[in-house]
């Protein structure tokens, strides 16, 4: 099914590694959305997520970047980015999907989540259309993925959830080249729109903040419940690849039994086989009184996941060639080996076997790993 919501409209495409520009919204910005009704006060609700913000004419919902125009609730960051860079894929962090690989990565502005804690909340909670300075169509994109040699493309530094338009056409002109497409996202999204997000992407790394309904109404205005619900349903429901990354903050989810109790669900829930990472917070937004998450903190919340019986579980944002490794669940060898982005030895076949037993490892292989390393390449689309 097609929903190309915009056509590319110039043809010629280049890249170059320039500064961003400043614009203002137009209407080509502007397309028509799905996940909304009318309520019997004039005023519309968006049903894309379980915010469900409900709005007077010419008011947007906490994303920001969807409002009410005309009674309708409309997509106002069709084409516009924050920003556009080549990453290694294991920054996203996927570290089981085609590892060593490069990915086109870009956001828009705003998010659904309100979390305090937020490290990019100069993207994230920008209210200013010049943030918005880069612009591209769909086909431009995955033109410009291929020509960089990347075999992905992330919609990341935002949720994409809420460009959620924008996000599915330029997965299917990916698709239509043989790129493919990687989701971000916090999980934060109704079950509808959901099935139709989710049947373009390829691979998606969900953001679970904790593991209380506590910590997600009070630090990221959310609610857990809807977060778990994404979780069972991109299982059980899909053949997307996707791994989880919890980002511990020090006295705010990194407990031993919030932690038990989160890697015990994943197991019971999910299965041993989803790669769960633990990455280092450090201060910023509103919490700029908390120090930085600690090695040993990271360690201990690895060791609690193995004990709990997953197989693959990292630490991230920090050196630890341990705990960023890659191991054989059968022989325990190391088959991946990582220092932060950064790939050393390689055991593994073709189709993802292990070197050492023959242990299939769970993930997306094809062929050797990739070399781009930890580099990171902004480029201007135009």
């Amino acid at each position: 099914m097609k929903f190309s919501h915009k056509k590319d409209s110039g043809n010629n495409h280049v890249v170059t590694q320039k500064s961003v520009a400043q614009v203002q919204p137009d209407s080509s910005s502007i397309v028509d959305t799905r996940y909304w009704h009318a309520l019997d006060d004039g005023r519309v609700q968006c049903d894309l997520c379980p915010r469900h913000c409900q709005l007077r004419e010419g008011k947007r919902g906490v994303c920001f970047i969807r409002q009410n125009i005309d009674s309708e609730i409309k997509l106002t960051s069709y084409g516009r980015s924050s920003g556009f860079c080549v990453d290694p894929i294991e920054k996203k962090p996927l570290n089981h999907f085609y590892p060593g690989s490069s990915v086109l990565s870009f956001g828009t502005a705003g998010c659904n989540l309100c979390c305090k804690f937020c490290q990019n909340w100069d993207i994230s909670k920008s209210r200013h259309f010049d943030t918005l300075g880069s612009q591209a169509s769909p086909e431009l994109l995955a033109a410009t993925a291929k020509k960089m040699g990347c075999k992905s493309v992330a919609f990341t530094y935002n949720d994409p959830v809420i460009f959620h338009e924008y996000a599915i056409d330029v997965a299917q002109a990916c698709h239509e080249i043989g790129i493919n497409s990687v989701a971000v996202t916090a999980g934060y999204i109704c079950p509808e729109p959901r099935v139709e997000f989710f049947n373009f992407m390829d691979a998606a790394n969900v953001d679970l903040k904790g593991f209380t309904q506590e910590f997600y109404h009070k630090i990221c205005s959310g609610n857990l419940s809807d977060v778990l619900n994404t979780l069972l349903y991109l299982k059980h429901e899909t053949q997307v690849w996707f791994e989880i990354t919890t980002l511990l903050i020090p006295d705010e989810n990194d407990s031993v039994r919030e932690l038990e109790r989160q890697t015990q669900w994943i197991v019971d829930n999910l299965g041993a086989n989803v790669p769960l990472h633990f990455s280092a917070f450090h201060p910023d937004f509103h919490m700029l009184n908390k120090p930085r998450t600690s090695v040993s903190t990271l360690m201990r919340a690895r060791e609690i996941a193995l004990k709990q019986g997953l197989n693959y579980v990292y630490t991230g944002n920090v050196h630890d060639s341990a705990g960023g490794s890659s191991y054989c669940p059968s022989c325990h060898q190391r088959v991946i080996e990582r220092d932060w982005y950064e790939l050393g030895e390689y055991c593994l076949d073709s189709a993802g076997h292990c070197h050492h037993c023959g242990e299939p490892i769970s993930g997306r292989f094809d062929g050797a790993p990739g070399h781009f390393g930890h580099r990171r390449i902004p480029i201007k689309i135009s």
